[in-house]
This record gives C-alpha cells, sequence and structure tokens, in this order.
C-alpha cells in the first residue's frame, strides 16, 4: 500500500472522529436539555392546569383561555418571549442563574456550538480543497488552517468543557435528584488543564533542526565534480548548489532550508551526495541522478519546502502536546482531520513533482541513465537494508568495526542473482528523506523506458567505466570517518537491543544486560531496603524475592499508613488471583522515580521471554 492509499484508507476514520469530536457533546446537551425541557414543561403546565381548574368563581372559558396560554407558552419558551403582558410570568421564571435560565441558556449555547462546529468542518475542509488546487496555494492555505485549527480547537475545548461540566451537574441531578462534587470538581479540573494545555501549545515555538550526516565537499575537493554540476544548472538554467555534502546515506537530495551538518549550519542550496552510490553509478548515471535533484531547485521545489517545513513541524508538536494533554485530546481529531487531508495533497504533489523532475532529468541526460540509475539505487539500498536487519538480528555481541559496506559490496552480485531480488525489485523505490518517491517503476515508464525484469540484476551489478567518486579526492577518508562513526553507533544501538533479548544464560550475556539494567536499591523506613533487579523484587526486611516469572500484574499503592506494592501472580488463590503485597514504608519522595524502575525492567522481561518464546 503506498503512503497516498494509506492515508485516503485513514481519511475516513479520522472525519468520523472529527465528527464525534466536534458535535458529540453539543449534541448530547442540546437532547438532554431539550428532554428536561419538555418534562419540566409537561409538569408545569399539568400543576398550572390544576391550580386553574381550583380556581371558584372563575368562568369556564377564562380557565380553558388561561390553560391554553400556559400551554401555548411553557417555561422553555417564555424567557426568550418579549411578549410585554408575560413580563411577570417571566420573572417569577427566568431569573438569573435559575434553573429555567440555565438550560434556556445552555440549550442555545449546544445549538450554536453545532453551528459554529459545522462551519468548522466546512472551512477545514475547503482549505484542505485548496492545497490540492496549485502548490502556491498550500503554504497560504496551511498557515491559514494552522492558525484557525488551533484556535477553534482551544475554544472548543473551552466551551465544550464548560458544558460537560455543566452535565456533570444536572444529569445526576435530574435523573436522580443527586450530585457528586468531587465528581464535578474532577471534571472541571481536567477542562481546565485541557484548554490550559491547548492554548500554551498556540503560543510555544518548536525548534527545526534539520540535520544531515556527512561532510562538506569543497572545490577544492572536487573541482571537476563542482564543474560538471556547475554546467548541469546551468543547461537547467537554475542557480548551482552553495554547498555539496557528501555522505553514506542511501540517496541523494536538494534542500533550500537551513542544514546542519556536523558543527556547521549550512545556508542557500545545499545538494547532498552518497559515497557509496556514487561509487556504484557510471557517470552518466550519476548526471541523471544530479540533474533531477537540481531539477528540484530549478522547480521551486525545495524552496516550497523550505517555507512549509518548519510549520509543519510545529503543528505537528502542537498535535502530539494536544494528545499527550488529558482531557485535550478530544479535539485532537479535528487537527488530525485537517493534516491528513494536507499531507494527501503533498503526497500527491511530491508524486507529480518526482515524475517532472524524472522527465528533466531523462531529457538532460537520457532515459537510459535515469532507468538504470534507479536499478543500481533501489537494489543497494534494498541489500543494505536487508545486511543490517540480518547484523541488527543476531544474538551476538558486535565489535564497532562492522564492515557494513564491505558485506554488501561482495554480498550484491550473489543477491541480485537471487528470486528475493527480483520479487523486492518488483514494488521497490528509490528512498529518500523528504518525499514519498513512486516506484521506481511508474519512473520508469514515466520516462518512457521499459526494462525487462531479467536485465535488473545485470544493471545493478555492472561495474561503471568511471565515476564521480573518483573525482572527490577527499572521498575515502569522508567514507572512513562516516563508517566508522555509523557502525560505532549501530553498534551500540544493537548491544542496547541486546539487553532486552537476554534471559541472561551466560556470564557474558548477563554483563550486557547488568550495563543497561544494574539493581537499582531504594532506601525504606529504617535500615531496610527494596531492590529492583533483572531477576525481580527483593526486600531485605524479611529477604524474600518475587521472580519476575511469577508477575502478572503490578499496582502501586498510596495510603497514609504507608505505601505499598500489589504483585498480582500467574496462578489462581483461594478467592480469585493469587497476591503478594510488598510493604514500602518510608518510600515517598523517591516513589516516581522507583515507578519508572519498576516499569521498565518488568518491560524488559516480558521482551525478553517473548524474544525467547520466538526463538
Amino acid at each position: 500500500m503506498t503512503l497516498q492509499s494509506a492515508l485516503k484508507t485513514g481519511l475516513l476514520k479520522v472525519f468520523v472522529y472529527a465528527l464525534l469530536a466536534l458535535f458529540l457533546i453539543p449534541a448530547l446537551t442540546y437532547v438532554f436539555t431539550g428532554y428536561a425541557q419538555r418534562d419540566r414543561d409537561e409538569r408545569f403546565v399539568a400543576g398550572i392546569s390544576q391550580r386553574i381548574d381550583a380556581e371558584k368563581g372563575m368562568p369556564a372559558s377564562e380557565k380553558q383561555a388561561r390553560k391554553d396560554y400556559y400551554r401555548s407558552n411553557p417555561p422553555s419558551t417564555i424567557c426568550s418571549s418579549t411578549d410585554p403582558q408575560a413580563q411577570d410570568y417571566r420573572a417569577a421564571l427566568c431569573e438569573r442563574y435559575g434553573e429555567v435560565w440555565q438550560f434556556t441558556l445552555v440549550r442555545t449555547v449546544s445549538l450554536w456550538t453545532m453551528v459554529v462546529s459545522a462551519l468548522l468542518l466546512l472551512a477545514v475542509l475547503g482549505l484542505g480543497a485548496l492545497a490540492f488546487v496549485d502548490r502556491k496555494m498550500q503554504y497560504t492555505s496551511f498557515v491559514t488552517g494552522w492558525r484557525l485549527t488551533t484556535w477553534a480547537s482551544a475554544a472548543s475545548l473551552l466551551v465544550q468543557g464548560a458544558l460537560a461540566v455543566w452535565l456533570s451537574f444536572w444529569v445526576t441531578a435530574f435523573f436522580f435528584h443527586q450530585y457528586s462534587p468531587k465528581f464535578i470538581v474532577l471534571v472541571g479540573l481536567a477542562v481546565a488543564l485541557g484548554v490550559f494545555v491547548a492554548v500554551a501549545g498556540i503560543f510555544k515555538r518548536v525548534h527545526w533542526d534539520n540535520q544531515a550526516v556527512g561532510e562538506l565537499v569543497s572545490e577544492a575537493d572536487a573541482p571537476v565534480l563542482w564543474k560538471r554540476i556547475r554546467q548541469l544548472a546551468q543547461r537547467l538554467n537554475t542557480e548551482p548548489p552553495r554547498n555539496i555534502v557528501a555522505g553514506i546515506d542511501a540517496n541523494f537530495f536538494v534542500t533550500e532550508a537551513p542544514l546542519t551538518v556536523g558543527n556547521h549550519t549550512l545556508t542557500g542550496r545545499t545538494l547532498f551526495v552518497s559515497l557509496p552510490l556514487l561509487r556504484i553509478l557510471d557517470q552518466s548515471e550519476a548526471d541523471a541522478v544530479l540533474g533531477h535533484e537540481l531539477a528540484h531547485l530549478r522547480g521551486g521545489d525545495t524552496r516550497s519546502s523550505a517555507r512549509l517545513g518548519p510549520k509543519l513541524v510545529q503543528f505537528d508538536h502542537y498535535r502530539h502536546a494536544i494528545r499527550a494533554g488529558g482531557l485535550s485530546a478530544v479535539v485532537s481529531p479535528v487537527l488530525d482531520l485537517y493534516r491528513t487531508i494536507f499531507e494527501i495533497a503533498l503526497a500527491r504533489d511530491s508524486r507529480e513533482r518526482e515524475f517532472k523532475a524524472d522527465r528533466i532529468a531523462a531529457k538532460l541526460v537520457s532515459p537510459a541513465a535515469i532507468a538504470q540509475s534507479l536499478v543500481k539505487i533501489a537494489a543497494y539500498a534494498q541489500y543494505r537494508d536487508r545486511i543490517e536487519d540480518e547484523l541488527f538480528g543476531q544474538n551476538q555481541r558486535h565489535d564497532n568495526q562492522l564492515g557494513i559496506a564491505r558485506y554488501v559490496a561482495t554480498g550484491l552480485a550473489p543477491y541480485a542473482a537471487s528470486a528475493d531480488f527480483l520479487d523486492a525489485m518488483k514494488t521497490a523505490n528509490v528512498p529518500h528523506p523528504f518525499d514519498s518517491h513512486p516506484a521506481m517503476t511508474d519512473r520508469m515508464r514515466n520516462v518512457g523506458m521499459s526494462l525487462a525484469e531479467s536485465d535488473y540484476g545485470a544493471i545493478a551489478v555492472r561495474a561503471p567505466t568511471a565515476t564521480w567518486a573518483q573525482e572527490i579526492l577527499t572521498a575515502d577518508d569522508i567514507e572512513q570517518r562516516l563508517w566508522s562513526a555509523y557502525e560505532t553507533e549501530f553498534a551500540q544501538d544493537h548491544e542496547r537491543s541486546l539487553a532486552y533479548r537476554y534471559e541472561p544464560a551466560t556470564d557474558t550475556e548477563r554483563a550486557v544486560v547488568l550495563k543497561y539494567f544494574p539493581p537499582v536499591s531504594f532506601a525504606l523506613k529504617g535500615d531496610a531496603t527494596v531492590e529492583v533487579s533483572i531477576d525481580g523484587i527483593r526486600t531485605s526486611a524479611d529477604g524474600t524475592t518475587v521472580f519476575w516469572d511469577a508477575v502478572k500484574d503490578l499496582q502501586f499503592k498510596e495510603s497514609s499508613l504507608g505505601n505499598a506494592l500489589v504483585v498480582t501472580h500467574p496462578e489462581k488463590g483461594v478467592i480469585g488471583q493469587k497476591t503478594t503485597k510488598i510493604k514500602l514504608p518510608g518510600l515517598k519522595k523517591e516513589k516516581d522515580h522507583f515507578n519508572a524502575v519498576l516499569g521498565a525492567y518488568w518491560q524488559r522481561h516480558q521482551i525478553m521471554r517473548v524474544q525467547q518464546l520466538e526463538g
């Protein structure tokens, strides 16, 4: 499933959630107030009719007229009446903050909340539609929608929160003739916290750090390559990059956003080139790739991304804050709806930009060069991912010199001759850090080039006659430094994962696990301690150890008499599940740290058991 189809599949789900977020509480409030008002009207009219009938000396016709008047003007409508003859009637029933006044006001507010919510939904859909019209409209559309949805979400949370607090009193008071002050206060505090999170998130500024792992290549380090890139840029009638960064990631890209590389922040147009890919691409194939990237510069794609990128990041941070803010999460579907619509527009635009850049590169160099470069890049990326997955999946600890580049170089040819290779290449795409690239075969058809699948293997391993990597004087040193740092980090991540996989069964394995999960001791009252380790939970007071395999669930209990940990065991007890209560007297200030450590070690044990079962 492509990114765009996945987004479309999720759009209906997000839309339904957005409808619930916008209309559920006001609709429930509107229905409840209507029901309550009708009930109150019936009881009021019945009561006053009895009083009228009890009046002596009043003609029957007058009695009937008065009863008809109250039936036509029940309490639910009288507060909004402007009839001067009903002034005393209104004064008696519509006292400010009284029941009739409250129900009339809340019903009106709930109705207008639904109306405004409908308008907001239409605005979200309309602004989302504008993003499909033209790329120039995307920035304006998104910024407008961003400001509208964030402020509207905060306002919606405030209004709907107020309705929820009102309902928390009146629903129980109306149906059960009682209410819970604690419940009302709890709802009110949750609403206040949610509103605070929503408003604070609007004003929070997020730092957008666009990073790349690589090293700058100066013109003195690669004069011929710089000259070639300037020639290609001139032929495309666009300004050449100001910076060239060489790295070992399996992709090429251009950006006009500030890019952090090491200790430097680069501005202006920057081109990232992959040294491993430049070594397997013939110069003409690499020219096609470079022409493709320069076409993005000419088309304004990178300028548009540089403007829009920080806004997208800030909007996504706001969405995350809303989801994690307790009650504020109820309005997040509205934000998700707009973001999903916009992401579909961006994905479609990205696909069109890639096709256009490919056509420009094919005209600049040749369709064959584009097609062959796609096969080589996809094959390298697929095989490198496979090698790294296999290395990461091994249960033996690696040293810092894994030799991933060597594994890929020696194993690519056998892989390209395997049946797995053709299956992988049928759905392959070329990796890219910023865009969702179309499938490789679609890109070939776009430039009018058709390669037989049986030729993929030969193309993937075809040795280039001359490469641009040979023209970078510092290429070998850059690769050595980057691969060394990459493999060191890879080995560290792998070792950390082993700490979750090992039981441990040997002293060597135990040393790895203890490196990341050493025993942690917490002081209790007196000289007692409780220790959390990879084996379980042990208290010094009685020397009891509860091993992790004997744990089904953990629950920390706070009490004025002393905190305790209730351990639920897998086996049954006399009544229900068997439990053990571990008393923790004196554990107060460190209770949060204790719970965090307890959760981490319990999670490690569960992951380890699953890994052991899978084998």
